[in-house]
Order: structure tokens, then sequence, then C-alpha cells
């Protein structure tokens, strides 16, 4: 998977380019980012891409120092799951 960064939106995509997941997010009015949706490809569901695209983001964000919540319900389930990542949510 290639995964790509941009402002808002953190994705993966297959060799020749197409969607395979993406989480987005916006921040907060106090500064914490908002990860908003959470999407993976019909035919990819059930692999676990979920779970390492949720991995992608959290170590992004753990390195860039943000702290982040999660309006998502995936994203929020699997954040409270996984308390290694604990030091980002807010």
């Amino acid at each position: 998977m290639d995964w790509h960064y941009e402002n808002g939106r953190i994705y993966a995509t297959d060799e020749k380019g197409g969607l395979m997941c993406e989480a987005t997010y916006t921040r907060t009015a106090s500064g914490s980012l908002n990860i908003e949706h959470t999407f993976v490809d019909p035919g990819l569901r059930g692999q676990g891409i979920a779970g390492k695209m949720m991995e992608v983001v959290a170590e992004h964000f753990r390195k860039e120092g943000q702290k982040v919540s999660a309006t998502c319900s995936y994203a929020q389930a699997w954040l409270s799951r996984h308390e290694e990542y604990s030091d980002i949510t807010s």
C-alpha cells in the first residue's frame, strides 16, 4: 500500500492509484484533531485494512505531536481498544 498524507486526509492507494482506504479529519476549536470518517473499499473489507490504516493514522499523529479524538464510530472504537495510543487521545 502506498500511504499519502494531505491536510485533513490520510489514505492509501493500490498500484494503479485506486483508493483502498482513507481517514479524514478536521482541527477542533481546542486545536486537537477529530477523525470524522473512515473508509475501506468494499472489496477489501474483513482483511484488517481498517485496523492497519488506524495504526498508520495514530503513528502519524503521534509523530506530529497531535492530540486526537473521533466522531467516526469505527475510529472511536479502535482508539478505545488500543490503549497504547492513549498518549494521543484527547
